[in-house]
This record gives C-alpha cells, sequence and structure tokens, in this order.
C-alpha cells in the first residue's frame, strides 16, 4: 500500500529534520504501510491519521500478534507508530498520542557482542597490514586501491577511538576534525551535535589516508571519500561489506558490524574505570538507560572469569 500525504510528510521530516538513518527511515515507512494495509483490510478504506484510536492500535496489537511476530518487531512497529504521533501532536493535528499508555510484549534485550580488547589491535592493524602486502607482491598495485585500505584503516581507528556510529563517521567532513584540539565534531541522532575526544592514533591514521592520497583539506569535502578524486562521502554499506574482510583477516566473526566497534569502545570504557554518564555523552545517547546495557556486558565477563578463577565460585 502507497504511504499518504500526512505519512509521507512523516517519513521526509525523519531523514530531513530529524537526519534518521536510511535504515530507521525505511523501517518506520514499513510499519506506517503495515498498520495501513491492517486498516484497509479490517475496515475496507486506509486509515484517516486523525480519527484512530486507541482500541485500533489494541485490534492492531492482536493481529500482530496472531501473526507470531517477535516481541522485538512489534516493538518497532509500535516505535514508529508512537514517533509519528507525537509529530502529528507537534503538528497540531492530533490532540494526544493514542499509543501511548498501550502495553506491549517485553522485549528481551540481547547483550551487545563486542570485540574483545585483547583482540582488537588485529582488527585495527588487517587494512595496513593487507597494503603492505599488496605493495610487496604487486608492485603496480592501482592508487585507488591503495586509498580505499588507507582510509578503511583511517575509519576503523576512528570507530573505535570515538565509539561514532557508522552513519555520524561516513557523514564526518574534513571541517569536523579538529586535529590539534584532538576532537571531531559529530551530527548525530535527532540533528545533534557533539563533541567526541579522538586518540593519537586514529589522528595519525586520517593524517596519512589524507596525506598519501592527495586529500583535498577543503572545509566541507567528506573526511572518508568513496574513492580519490570524488566528492562523494563512502557509504556505511561499503565499510560493512569491508570490515568482513579484515574481521576475517583477524580471526574474528566476519558477521560483526560496524556497529559492534561502538560496542567495543563503550565496554572497554567500562571495563577500564570510566563512569557511567561519561560514556553516554561519548556516545551520544538521549537517555542513560540506553548506556546502562553495557554495564550489563562488563558485569557477566567479570563473573565469568570469577566463575572460572575462583576456588570456591
Amino acid at each position: 500500500m502507497e504511504t499518504d500525504a500526512i505519512a509521507s510528510r512523516f517519513i521526509s521530516h525523519l531523514g530531513v529534520a530529524r537526519a534518521a538513518s536510511p535504515r530507521t527511515v525505511r523501517n518506520y515507512a514499513h510499519s506506517l504501510r503495515e498498520f495501513a494495509a491492517w486498516h484497509a483490510g479490517l475496515h475496507g478504506k486506509p486509515p484517516e491519521w486523525t480519527l484512530v484510536r486507541r482500541d485500533d492500535l489494541r485490534l492492531f496489537l492482536r493481529h500482530l500478534g496472531r501473526k507470531r511476530l517477535g516481541a522485538a518487531t512489534v516493538s518497532l512497529h509500535f516505535s514508529a507508530l508512537r514517533t509519528f504521533y507525537r509529530w502529528l501532536v507537534r503538528e497540531a493535528l492530533v490532540e494526544g498520542n493514542p499509543v501511548r499508555g498501550l502495553r506491549l510484549p517485553r522485549v528481551q534485550r540481547a547483550l551487545p557482542r563486542f570485540v574483545p580488547e585483547a583482540d582488537m589491535p588485529r582488527l585495527l592493524a588487517a587494512p595496513v597490514q593487507e597494503l603492505e602486502r599488496l605493495r610487496s607482491t604487486k608492485p603496480d598495485l592501482e592508487p585507488a586501491a591503495q586509498a580505499a585500505l588507507l582510509r578503511d584503516a583511517a575509519l576503523l581507528e576512528l570507530l573505535y577511538s570515538s565509539g561514532l556510529r557508522i552513519s555520524e563517521a561516513c557523514g564526518l567532513t574534513v571541517g569536523n576534525v579538529d586535529a590539534e584540539a584532538q576532537r571531531v565534531r559529530v551530527l548525530g541522532k535527532g540533528r545533534k551535535q557533539r563533541e567526541v575526544p579522538v586518540g593519537a592514533p586514529a589522528l595519525e591514521a586520517m593524517a596519512r589516508y589524507w596525506r598519501e592520497t592527495g586529500h583535498r583539506r577543503d572545509h566541507d569535502l567528506p573526511a572518508f571519500l568513496a574513492a580519490p578524486g570524488t566528492a562523494r562521502a563512502v557509504t556505511p554499506a561499503e565499510v560493512q561489506r569491508r570490515l568482513k574482510r579484515y574481521l576475517a583477516m583477524a580471526g574474528l566473526d566476519p558477521s560483526l558490524t560496524p556497529h559492534k566497534l561502538r560496542h567495543s569502545f563503550a565496554t572497554h570504557l567500562l571495563d577500564r574505570g570510566a563512569d557511567l554518564r561519561s560514556v553516554q555523552e561519548l556516545l551520544g545517547h538521549a537517555r542513560l538507560q540506553t548506556t546502562e546495557v553495557y554495564t550489563h556486558v562488563t558485569a557477566a565477563r567479570l563473573k565469568a572469569v570469577y566463575d572460572a578463577a575462583h576456588p570456591r565460585a
């Protein structure tokens, strides 16, 4: 079913005003279409969003339950509807949010997967080692191939050094990087800006990438290019595809995503004594509860160490 005018305006708002990721925009649009299709099947016509009531949403919830969808999928559908109706309230198209107060299936949150600290150096070194190997075996190695490996080395260092979302890293411009102050300025979710420290190894990897590829220092040019000589930023999908290669080279699970480097950043900070509030600010989380999941990871790891090592565990 096609998205109607009001829903289309909301989806455009998500992508532009709130700077939501393409994945979030796609998922929310799908959820609204799912509700509209269900409503049309039940009532013979698409929903008039301003007339939808809580009882309609309860019926939709039961419909999803009969489809035996997982709690996380149901939660995603209603997260989209909740955000949609908050927007309708702000636009003065409805007086209240009918999603508020609905009891949804409890989602069992899985602990975030991350790269163990001892394994991280192998992963971060993989692009440079691959570059050195190719340069020694292929004297005529194309500049574009070399540039991609140097870019990947800098990107991986930055993702782990600063805990950025992959979309945030790919969206960086040259002007966002302040090497002297050792920080980057990031445009995160909801178009919220934050400044995040970046370590010397990441800055050195970025400087090498820019220097050896002749990367222009134009303020608005993407920091990480899809290819030398272009003005297009590398895409998150391309970074994810190439990461699988480096994970395999490092002897790690190739199914890990770039977001797991963010998980690794947070977990390793907490393991080494960082306080939760600081990690929240570094990650750009709006709510402390979102960051608290990493404390469970750390606690679970410590419990495993205790059980393995203590004689009376």
